[in-house]
């Protein structure tokens, strides 16, 4: 198996970048070729490892390595098949159950990701693993836009406070558990990631504390920024709008040279005060392009340099794109990689491309793929639904990473060193081309994020295409869709789809309310045929329903997240709400509410048992 780049573990200080580069870049290409050699092996390696666990003892592995009797005797599972180990784990056992090593903490999957946390045990070589995908990202980025050591990286970087199990594991997002690790806070100089923000105020539990002092010390050094980014597109955006906020604020500590008061973190008022000098001249400059009615393209505008912005804004994420491109003044978007608490996956290794062409490459030893074909029922519903037991045939259907079709859709099963053997992570994937013999995957959406009232599923990616065809009644009238989210209102009969909205208002035109109910419209005439029929021949879907909220919604709506224990640097705007507490956060602040005036066009020539 070709091994992981020496230099990983600690660098040799007389080599050079490029030397580095091409050993990172010779390590990609090695283990694309070999893709199905390194696959087997890193099977066999698990599973000889693990031989002895519990788990795969219960179900009759007898320490056999081999794929075939791999996938004929274990089962492929979900999270609540696993649970009972897991809170085995996380109630004190170390017998081993799922993993030979120690579990050395849970990473818990987004709060708002298929609505509950899960805790994924990692152990930690799984640092490792992770440490080396970040490795890879800028000898490919180097590729495309060279000359990024000469300069620095202004990235928003969060944490959250962790947990404790009741076993005395911590329990915490796997990008707080980086960040707090040896591999981040004692990394040695690279410059590739030399950042803005000094570690301590990555580290800062407080987030306003944390994006104060990141926003203030990313301002001192405007001009020695080149890329800027955050986690999430949402989250970066976050950082502008804290900016238009506070920029008054920032201006005259940079102005003093003093530290606003409501810094309080020790660590950080230290590490911050490495930059704080009074400095007039940046003040005014600051001041000037805050100060100015247009806040389009605010960022090159303040970091001159800046040569892209890194956030995903693949999935939902993309509604985001238009905002970025605002602030940015259309600077490339990049996504360079892709993850997730149960493990890392791969690159993007064309990261110039469009937000809209964004693939992925997995890198083979990260872990063991397979992959369960999805079925779209075309003509019926675009939506994906996945059951959550797989019948013997469905479990037979999984294919290897090297035997994946293009254009084909599958939901992504992992089998991982920290324990998770054919674990179904929930993502649904798209080949869109290969890298050598290595498949390259563009992400659709999670499975079964979908609004319900009937026999009708509409999921993430329908409704995200339907809302973007609706905004485009606000276009003349200088308006734009800010935020979003829905739910299913069963309260009363027939159920109907409920949107809250957030608009940013630019013009003073009055939007009239039959423009919102055109968008009503637009969005219904936009789903799936068997929403349409439900609206129009079984009655049994009400007219959908728009509610405009107060500016600011979404944001209360993000601090009552974290406040549950989301965390800040995994949050994403749930396009689907269930949980009433937050249903009655958003009616609360309802300022107008707008129906569909009448039923979508829908003929039955497209119905699931057409009768001739």
């Amino acid at each position: 198996m070709p091994e992981a780049p020496k230099i990983l573990a600690s660098e040799v200080s007389d080599q050079s970048l490029a030397e580095k580069n091409k050993i990172k870049l010779q390590f990609i290409e090695e283990v694309t070729l070999n893709t199905d050699d390194v696959q087997r092996r890193v099977l066999e390696e698990i599973l000889s490892r693990n031989a002895d666990v519990e788990y795969l003892k219960r179900h009759g592995l007898q320490g056999r390595t081999d794929r075939e009797t791999f996938k004929h005797v274990m089962p492929v599972v979900t999270y609540e098949d696993i649970q009972p180990e897991i809170n085995r784990i996380a109630n004190g056992d170390k017998s081993k159950i799922l993993c030979s090593n120690p579990i050395s903490e849970f990473l818990t999957s987004s709060g708002t990701s298929g609505g509950e946390r899960k805790l994924m045990p990692t152990i930690e070589e799984e640092l490792d693993r992770r440490t080396l995908l970040y490795s890879l990202l800028m000898p490919v980025m180097n590729q495309f836009v060279p000359g990024l050591d000469q300069g620095k990286g202004m990235y928003f970087l969060f944490i959250k406070s962790e947990s404790k199990t009741p076993g005395g594991l911590p329990a915490r997002p796997v990008l707080t558990s980086y960040y707090k690790s040896s591999h981040f806070k004692n990394r040695p100089f690279d410059p590739y990631n030399n950042y803005t923000s000094p570690n301590q105020t990555i580290l800062c539990p407080d987030s306003y504390q944390s994006m104060y002092s990141q926003m203030l010390c990313g301002l001192y050094q405007h001009k020695e920024v080149l890329r800027v980014g955050a986690v999430f597109a949402s989250g970066f955006i976050r950082a502008i709008k804290f900016l238009e906020k506070h920029w008054p604020e920032l201006v005259r500590d940079i102005r003093t040279g003093t530290l606003s008061s409501e810094i309080t973190d020790l660590s950080v008022r230290e590490a911050v005060g490495e930059f704080l000098k009074p400095d007039p001249k940046l003040a005014d400059f600051v001041e000037s392009e805050c100060r100015k009615t247009s806040w389009q393209g605010i960022i090159t505008r303040i970091w001159p340099n800046t040569k892209y912005v890194d956030v995903i804004v693949t999935g939902t994420m993309s509604q985001y794109i238009p905002t970025l491109d605002y602030y940015s003044n259309g600077l490339p978007l990049v996504c360079t990689m892709y993850a997730s608490s149960e493990c890392y996956f791969g690159v993007n290794l064309r990261p110039l491309c469009k937000p809209s062409e964004v693939s992925y490459t997995l890198i083979p030893n990260m872990a063991y793929f397979e992959f369960l074909p999805v079925h779209r029922n075309i003509g019926v519903s675009s939506s994906i639904s996945l059951p959550k037991a797989l019948t013997e045939k469905e479990q037979q259907e999984l294919v290897d990473l090297v035997d994946v079709k293009l254009g084909q859709e599958y939901e992504l099963v992992v089998t991982t060193y920290a324990g998770l053997y054919r674990y179904r992570v929930g993502d649904v994937l798209r080949v869109d081309g290969f890298k050598n013999n290595a498949p390259q995957f563009s992400f659709i959406c999670r499975k079964n994020v979908a609004l319900s009232i009937d026999a009708d599923k509409t999921d993430e990616v329908e409704l995200q295409n339907a809302v973007k065809n609706a905004v485009k009644h606000l276009v003349p009238f200088d308006a734009s869709l800010s935020e979003y989210t829905s739910y299913a209102d069963t309260s009363s009969i027939p159920g109907h789809y409920v949107l809250f909205w957030e608009l940013c208002l630019n013009g003073n035109t009055p939007i009239p309310p039959s423009v919102f109910e055109d968008c009503c419209l637009t969005i219904e005439e936009s789903l799936n045929s068997v929403y349409r029929q439900g609206r129009v021949s079984d009655k049994s879907i009400g007219p959908l329903e728009i509610k405009m909220v107060e500016s600011g919604t979404f944001d209360k709506l993000m601090d009552y997240a974290i406040s549950l224990g989301a965390s800040i640097n995994q949050y994403k705007t749930p396009r689907c709400v269930k949980f009433a507490p937050i249903i009655e956060l958003l009616n609360s602040r309802v300022v107008d509410c707008y129906f569909s005036p009448k039923c979508p066009k829908w003929v039955p020539g497209h119905k699931q048992w057409g009768s001739n």
